[in-house]
């Protein structure tokens, strides 16, 4: 417990990265452009519409944190697409967003497999696409072993823990959601048995306030194991709901009230 209660911390704490890692030319993603945002040009680079903030090189290439942000006047997301060029399966993560998100401060840990560009293609409400990004220095992520024996992994695997406090900006408050899952990448072998470990991993998420939609997200492997998910959003006083279902067809359901932090152990 006292590990969750660490990392939550350090996303909430940690600084702003430095911001020297621009986007690089990328082969990979030239090929890859128009099967994932159906276009053949990049959609424009506009820092106040969305940034993205990530280390430039890795101090964990499995658990490398990417932050998305908007300046103030934004306009609002709909939708978002998280690439790392050079994973085995570059689509980390879809997301959609309820109005409450906007504007955008997100946060999420990817692996990251070799050095990379690392993207965001966003779709405001009127259509228009843009992208924002980063270039990181990280190799091995999708293989790295996993943290716990597989005895831990089935004890733990469902759990969460939310934490709200109101210290945003313009009466906005700080969610942070962990969850306890292994993630499994395929790539990974099992440390006693040296066996592939199957991938094994969330791929669908949801997060609402009473009816209203905070995020959702459709994922593939890039998404670290234990994952966690800190952004700002407007709270309306309704309790936080979480849907979550992995590839193994396992689904966890947890609804946390108002004024209180609790621990899932389904």
């Amino acid at each position: 417990m006292k590990l969750w209660l660490t990392l939550g911390a350090v996303l909430l704490a940690a600084p702003a990265f430095a911001q020297d890692n621009a986007l690089q030319p990328s082969p990979i993603w030239e090929d890859l452009r128009s099967s994932i945002i159906g276009v053949d040009v990049d959609p424009p680079l506009d820092a106040v519409a969305l940034d993205l903030e990530a280390p430039p090189r890795a101090h964990d290439a499995a658990i490398v944190p990417v932050r998305l942000t908007q300046g103030a006047e934004a306009p609002p997301l709909e939708a978002l697409t998280l690439v790392v060029d050079g994973n085995p399966a570059p689509v980390a993560a879809e997301y959609a967003f309820g109005p409450a998100l906007m504007p955008l401060d997100f946060e999420v840990r990817l692996r990251v497999d070799s050095y990379s560009d690392v993207r965001a293609i966003a779709t405001q409400a009127d259509g228009t696409q843009i992208m924002a990004g980063r270039f990181v220095k990280a190799a091995g992520g999708c293989s790295a072993p996993a943290g716990k024996d597989m005895a831990s992994v089935r004890a733990s695997m469902g759990e969460m823990r939310w934490r709200s406090a109101a210290d945003g900006q313009d009466g906005r408050a700080t969610g942070t959601l962990m969850i306890r899952h292994p993630n499994f990448s395929g790539l990974q072998r099992d440390q006693v048995t040296l066996l592939n470990i199957p991938a094994h991993f969330i791929d669908r998420l949801e997060v609402r306030q009473g009816e209203d939609l905070l995020f959702s997200m459709s994922a593939g492997i890039s998404v670290s194991e234990d994952p966690v998910f800190r952004f700002q959003y407007h709270p309306n006083g309704q309790p936080v709901s979480v849907h979550v279902e992995d590839t193994d067809g396992n689904v966890w359901d947890e609804i946390f009230p108002v004024e209180r932090v609790e621990v899932n152990k389904s």
